[in-house]
Parts: C-alpha cells; sequence; structure tokens
C-alpha cells in the first residue's frame, strides 16, 4: 500500500471532520460511573456514545452495521462490524478497542484552560478525554476508510467502544459474553488507549499494570471531640491509618513489601526496557511537572524522581508495584478545621501491580494486610476493593515485528519502539484469555506532558494522524 497517499487521506480527515468531533466531545463531561455515581440520570455517557453512533452511521464504509448494545443497569458499549475486501474471506479478523469515558476534573488547570473547555494550541488540542482515548473509534474507522479509498484489501474489522474502562471495566466481561459469537476469530487486537514514550516514532505496548482500588477507613470514636481533651488519650485515627499503610510499603523507598504483590519480570521485557532507556534517556522522568522545575541546580532545591538511571525507572513503572493514596475523606479543610480530634479518616488507595499478578489475588492479600489485629482495637475497613489483572503480550509474531517496523518507518522515518505502561486497561486481560491466538497491536498517543488524568491533557494531534496511517498500513498485513 502507498502510506503517502494513505497520509493525505488520514491528514485530511482529520483536519476537516474529527478535530470538529473530538472538539465536540471534550466539551461533554462524560465522568465515568466511578466518579458520576448518577451517571444514568446525567446523561454525559449517553451523548458522547450516541454523537459516537451517528458519526459512524454517517461515513460511507460499506457492509459496515453499527450499534448500541445496553445491557440493563449497565453503562452501554458501541459495536461496530465491517465485512473484508476484495475477496479476503471472513476467517480474519480485526478487533478494533477504546472508551468513550473519562477521568474527572481535576485542578490544577492553566486559567485559560479546563476539562471541559476545548483549545487548540500548538498542535494540540487540550481538554479531558480526547486522548484518552475519544479518538479511538473515530481513528478506526478512519483506518478503514483510508484503505478503502486506496482499494486496500484488509480483513474483517469489528470495534467495541466502552463507556466504564475508566471504573475499572467492571460492565465488561458481560459485553465480552453478549458480543463474542460475533466478534468471530481475531487475529489481530488493536487498543489505541495506550501511551509513547515520545512523538518521534511508534511505540507498541508490551504490558500493562494490574490495579488494586479501595477505601481505607479507620474509625476511633462515635463524634470528634476536643483535641485539649483527648489527645494523649485518644489515639490519632489518621496515625492509625498511616501505621496501617506502612505495612504495605516502606516509607524511605516506597518498595512494596507483601511478597504476593511481586512477579519476576521476564528476560525480554528487561532488554525491551533498556532499549526504550536508551531512547528515552532523562526524558523518562523529566517529562513530569516536578516542584522546581530545574534539575541542573542544587538537589535539595527540587524535587527529583525515585531513580534517575532511565532502565529502573522503566521497571519501577511497568513492572514493579507501587501504593498511591489519591483521595481523602473526614478531613476538614485547612480553613475550617478546628481543635477537633476527627472520629475517623478515609484514605482513597490505588495501588498498580505487576502484569502478572493476579488482581482479585492482590486486593485480598491488601484487605487481609490492612485489616489484621488493627491498632488500638480500631475499626479498621478496606471498603469497595476490587483487583483488575494487568496483562503481559504474547511473542510477537514475525508478521506483526515486521509491519510496525514498516509503519514506524514510513510514518515517522524511524525504528518501532517496544514498552511496558504502568496503567490498566483491563480488557486486554479479557482478551488474552478470550483468544490466547490473537496478535495484540496496543498503541497511543498519551505522551510526554500530554498528563491523561490531570489538569492540561491533551491529544497531540500531528501524532494522532501519523499513529492512524500507521494502523492502517499494519491491518493491511494481518497474518
Amino acid at each position: 500500500m502507498n502510506l503517502s497517499e494513505i497520509r493525505k487521506i488520514v491528514d485530511s480527515k482529520w483536519d476537516t471532520d474529527l478535530v470538529p468531533r473530538l472538539v465536540d466531545y471534550v466539551k461533554l463531561p462524560a465522568k465515568s460511573p466511578a466518579f458520576d455515581a448518577s451517571w444514568a440520570a446525567h446523561g454525559h455517557l449517553a451523548a458522547a456514545i450516541q454523537a459516537g453512533l451517528a458519526w459512524a452511521q454517517a461515513q460511507p464504509i460499506a457492509g459496515m452495521t453499527v450499534e448500541i448494545v445496553a445491557l440493563e443497569g449497565r453503562t452501554p458499549c458501541l459495536f461496530f462490524d465491517i465485512p473484508a475486501t476484495h475477496g479476503l474471506g471472513e476467517d480474519r479478523t480485526v478487533l478494533f478497542y477504546g472508551h468513550l469515558d473519562k477521568q474527572p476534573e481535576m485542578s490544577g488547570w492553566r486559567d485559560d484552560l479546563g476539562p471541559w473547555k476545548p483549545v487548540i494550541e500548538d498542535g494540540k488540542l487540550y481538554g479531558r478525554g480526547a486522548a484518552d482515548d475519544g479518538y479511538a473509534l473515530y481513528a478506526a474507522l478512519t483506518v478503514v476508510q483510508a484503505m478503502d479509498a486506496q482499494k486496500v484489501a484488509r480483513p474483517r474489522c469489528v470495534g467495541l467502544i466502552e463507556t466504564c474502562e475508566e471504573s475499572g471495566s467492571p460492565d465488561l466481561p458481560q459485553y465480552l459474553a453478549k458480543l463474542a459469537p460475533r466478534l468471530g476469530e481475531v487475529q489481530l487486537v488493536v487498543g489505541l488507549d495506550s501511551g509513547c514514550g515520545n512523538y518521534d516514532q511508534m511505540w507498541v505496548t508490551t504490558s500493562l499494570r494490574g490495579l488494586v482500588g479501595g477505601v481505607l477507613t479507620v474509625e476511633v470514636l462515635q463524634e470528634g471531640v476536643h483535641s485539649g481533651s483527648a489527645s494523649g488519650i485518644v489515639p490519632s485515627s489518621f496515625r492509625i491509618a498511616r501505621k496501617l499503610l506502612n505495612r504495605l510499603d516502606d516509607v524511605d523507598t516506597g518498595r512494596l513489601l507483601p511478597a504476593g504483590l511481586h512477579a519476576e519480570i521476564p528476560a525480554e521485557r528487561i532488554a525491551q526496557a533498556r532499549t526504550a532507556g536508551d531512547i528515552l534517556g532523562d526524558q523518562i522522568w523529566k517529562q513530569f511537572p516536578w516542584v522546581g522545575c530545574n534539575h541542573g541546580g542544587d538537589a535539595h532545591a527540587h524535587a527529583m524522581p525515585t531513580t534517575t538511571d532511565p532502565v529502573e525507572a522503566i521497571l519501577n513503572r511497568t513492572w514493579r508495584p507501587a501504593l498511591s493514596v489519591t483521595g481523602a475523606e473526614h478531613l476538614p479543610g485547612i480553613a475550617a478545621a478546628g481543635n477537633v480530634l476527627r472520629p475517623k479518616t478515609s484514605l482513597k488507595l490505588s495501588l498498580r501491580l505487576p502484569p502478572t499478578v493476579d488482581g482479585d489475588r492482590a486486593a485480598a492479600i491488601v484487605k487481609q494486610v490492612l485489616e489484621a489485629d488493627p491498632p488500638y482495637g480500631a475499626r479498621v475497613h478496606f471498603s469497595g476493593s476490587h483487583g483488575a489483572t494487568g496483562w503481559n503480550a504474547p511473542p510477537t509474531a514475525p508478521w506483526l515485528a515486521r509491519a510496525a517496523e514498516q509503519a514506524s518507518q514510513a510514518a515517522w522515518g524511524k525504528p518501532v519502539a517496544w514498552i511496558g505502561e504502568g496503567g490498566t486497561i483491563p480488557f486486554m486481560s479479557m482478551l488474552g484469555e478470550k483468544f490466547p491466538s490473537a496478535q495484540f497491536l496496543i498503541t497511543g498517543v498519551l505522551g510526554p506532558h500530554s498528563n491523561a488524568h490531570g489538569p492540561n491533557e491533551f491529544l497531540h494531534l500531528d501524532a494522532a494522524k501519523r499513529l492512524t496511517a500507521a494502523v492502517a498500513s499494519i491491518v493491511a498485513d494481518v497474518r
């Protein structure tokens, strides 16, 4: 296939059609159910998927069927099915995956930006969700249209776009069970919900971490009391929570302590981390918005990473567990904080797991560690705990390795790079079990400073265009 011609089609489609659609999408506060309990009543997820359906139905793709599949009480999915072309049989299927739900607003946006305020600046579309990953549906069908416009033979293509990925995809197993008979024999899974080490070449994701989430609550009193009267007698619920967290990780290094939360790192993944480390160098840690922003001066004046070794940094964020406290309750704001010993403290925990650690088993370990033998007899509960298993890609087939290399060289003029990612896409482990012989092309545009889930999130438009054309090149080579 002529990738330069494909690029012309893709670039035009992005400029005239996809960017305006994504501008509208950014305006929708389509928060995932974990962050909007009234998602059905608010209707933002419905608006996002209805907009995707209307756009898809308007695309001139021969034989395509597209529909919204909705199970009672669950977030909806969009499903499309497109027959093969130019005499290729229906025995080879490419499955595209993406999602339309979003993370919550977060604070810290630039004064002229906002989560639901689309702004295009310096080739970037700012706003929540376009890169993570509202563009997936639009890019997937653009891949098909570009190939068909060039009369390139392609296999059957199906797509599953969900709306609860940012909540851990709790509804997806039911949809996968319902739609499995319609998926056929999947040779290639194309997931566009991942990251890239830079915007200079194609990056293929080799693994994803799993996740344990839940809320740790420590209660010592039925109501708050005067701190002058009770402190020294009544233990602080916050101190107890802090002591419990010390059971999970080493406070000095951040290393997780329970052995069941660790996994051996495969030699192939270490080798790939070394190659990626050579490419990225210090950028692997300098990409983040550190306090001080200048790492050339006094180290004591600036926040620093856990390691400045690029390879160790990559392995830390892809194959080693890590604990974060992402939220808290029962702590009043500073302006309203009186001299009161609070009755309880709740902390929302997010624990990333190595790709090969079972999520449910890890959740059980965390719950047992936190709740066992509570200090001072306090009431301790780890509630809402859930585990999502990560994913480690199967061995890459020679045809996919060649196709990815050719696509990266053609679209960027540089070789393809392979790297693990620290996030979680629960669908990948589900698909790996369902289609053990399938190949996976997990990729995306979440590169340096794109800041998915955080303030000032953006979609790098040039990278998205190049990736769309590169995926078209790879789909044409499906074996």
